[in-house]
């Protein structure tokens, strides 16, 4: 079975942002021989380096723009604004990836978990942990079981 990476990333002093750390944190207990995790608050040129050795990655990360209760599709790797950027979107994460490995990345997907409060010193919203479960069942259902 190829590895998978799970990559939640987000701002937990931020309410409702937190909901990619919050995901991860769901699978990292029992642990899976063929599950990684890992969290950060942004996405890192650095983070290439985790990429390596995986079948499939799964970013994901709070959105207030998606629909309820998330969204999750196929990304592929692709140069944009974050490039240059200090904090990378995960397109352009497996863009570098494929720059220094001369190679692709792994199959890559974005899970954006609706999110409605974001500011600094918020607590998850009942809403937003609504769609966390959602999440967490639909990730169990679909990536796990793959």
């Amino acid at each position: 079975m190829a590895k998978i990476l799970l990559f939640g990333y987000g701002n937990p002093g931020r309410g409702d942002d937190a909901l990619g750390p919050l995901l991860v944190e769901r699978f990292r207990r029992p642990q899976r021989a063929h599950v990684r995790v890992q969290t950060d608050m942004q996405l890192l040129i650095e983070h290439v380096t985790d990429l390596q050795g995986c079948g499939q990655v799964v970013f994901a990360d709070a959105d207030v723009g998606c629909a309820e209760p998330f969204h999750f599709s196929a990304i592929q790797a692709q140069q944009d604004d974050s490039y240059t950027s200090h904090a990378l979107t995960p397109a352009a994460l497996l863009h570098v990836y494929r720059q220094v490995y001369q190679c692709d990345a792994p199959a890559a997907f974005l899970l954006r978990i609706r999110g409605y409060n974001f500011a600094l010193g918020d607590s998850l919203s009942d809403r937003a942990a609504d769609n966390l479960n959602a999440a967490v069942r639909f990730i169990n259902q679909r990536v796990m079981q793959s």
